[in-house]
């Protein structure tokens, strides 16, 4: 992992990939726990509560990583707070399908972005690509597992994965820089 003029160092590419990794987590588990507010009792509540586990052990370990390596999380934690939640709540109270689409849109994003930090960090971290790579894979099951359950069956399916798409884009963008 390089440093060039004008760029990042590598100790702050790290410190912004592990601010917006546990930010990321963070939003996540917050997303699923808005679903069961609602859906606690469907036969997607199961699905959903495995996922979110599979979150707390993502944001548990970055959490780990934060504190080995004096990062600050990023200061737009509050609003992840209610923006996860409030997107797991408006999605399911959509329906089932529509937390589905959600789900797969979100860790399509994630799956780029882990993907796009594998490459950055190379063989420079590697018990840090270690847990991106898992992570990684574990997203891509969620996303997985959201289609298999009805994803894109969900009402405007199209528009609805456009917007979350973009707006977990917009929120890596702005975890990676506050």
């Amino acid at each position: 992992m390089k440093s060039f003029p004008g760029q990042a160092s590598a100790q702050d590419q790290i410190a912004s990939m592990l601010r917006v990794n546990l930010a990321g987590e963070y939003g996540a588990k917050r997303i699923y726990e808005g679903q069961l507010a609602i859906l606690k009792n469907s036969p997607s509540a199961p699905l959903i509560e495995h996922m979110k586990e599979q979150e707390v052990r993502h944001l548990q370990a970055f959490e780990g990583w934060i504190v080995e390596n004096r990062v600050r999380p990023t200061l737009l934690q509050p609003l992840w707070h209610v923006a996860g939640y409030a997107l797991g709540v408006t999605t399911a109270l959509m329906g089932e399908k529509a937390a589905m689409a959600c789900t797969a849109a979100v860790e399509e994003v994630i799956d780029q972005h882990y993907e796009k930090q594998l490459t950055l960090l190379g063989n420079h971290n590697p018990e840090l690509s270690h847990l991106i790579a898992t992570c990684q894979q574990e997203e891509l099951d969620h996303r997985n597992l959201a289609l298999e359950h009805g994803a894109q069956e969900a009402p405007a399916y199209p528009l609805l994965s456009h917007a979350i798409k973009t707006a977990s884009r917009l929120a890596i963008w702005l975890s990676e820089r506050i």
